[in-house]
């Protein structure tokens, strides 16, 4: 018979066979890399897809808001025979009588009077605005006017300019982003002094001075024209019109 030891002459008892505990084992630097890789796909995917959803926006604002505010006017002055905000006894041909921009309400009503259809703006009884968001996903709103202003254009010859009143469609709040995708829409070019679309600080300027870019960018918070770059701030905006043809 096998030799097993006498536990009530030692004293001890044998020592169980406990199931062994697995060995506590890391991530590797290379599983490590394949999380951190992981990881900046799915914030890089969230990222181009934020900022494709963004140029959509901007898409419809400049093709459907804006293009449908420039058919609108042109509805009104031919069905009319004058333009908005206009006498239809005595004429003058400038928007409101060029006594101020004709915006809000009464911007609505002139054209409701008229029988023309509104654009679709931000909701019901807001034809004029236009809610997005800007390039750090603040809230912003562009509002439409229409106003007479003056106005650079070629003067007798070339290479000179003369200041001109003209009626324009006037677009507020817009950020730098928006701004230079609509002037490319309308213009095919993005300059901030020439062109049917400007600044309005630029606008009636009258020295030629080509390729001027819009006066603030993306890096800058709103009331500021000093770049911060800060995600957190709402982006500068600026005013931009555009001529009408009449």
């Amino acid at each position: 018979m096998p030799n097993t030891p006498n536990t009530a002459a030692t004293g001890f008892s044998p020592r169980p066979s406990w199931p062994r505990r697995p060995t506590a084992r890391g991530f590797t630097l290379v599983e490590m890399s394949v999380v951190l890789v992981v990881i900046g796909l799915i914030i890089g995917a969230v990222a181009v897809g934020r900022d494709l959803q963004r140029n959509a926006s901007y898409q419809r604002i400049a093709s459907n808001f804006v293009q449908g505010w420039l058919m609108a006017y042109d509805a009104y002055a031919t069905g009319t025979g004058i333009v908005p905000g206009d006498s239809a006894t005595a004429p003058t041909g400038l928007v409101n009588g060029n006594t101020t921009a004709l915006c809000g309400a009464a911007l609505l009503n002139t054209f409701l009077a008229a029988g023309i259809r509104l654009p679709e703006g931000r909701t019901e009884g807001q034809a004029d605005r236009y809610a997005y968001l800007d390039s750090n996903g603040n809230p912003q709103e562009v509002q439409v006017c229409f106003q007479n202003v003056t106005w650079a254009e070629p003067g007798a010859s070339v290479g000179t300019y003369v200041a001109r009143q003209r009626n324009v469609m006037v677009l507020r709040q817009l950020t730098p982003a928006l701004a230079t995708l609509v002037d490319s829409q309308v213009d095919g070019s993005a300059d901030a002094r020439f062109g049917r679309m400007r600044e309005d600080s630029q606008a009636g300027l009258t020295a030629v001075v080509a390729n001027v870019p819009w006066s603030v960018d993306e890096r800058m918070a709103i009331g500021s024209n000093t770049p911060t770059a800060l995600d957190e701030s709402q982006v500068a905006v600026v005013n931009g019109w555009v001529l009408m043809s009449r």
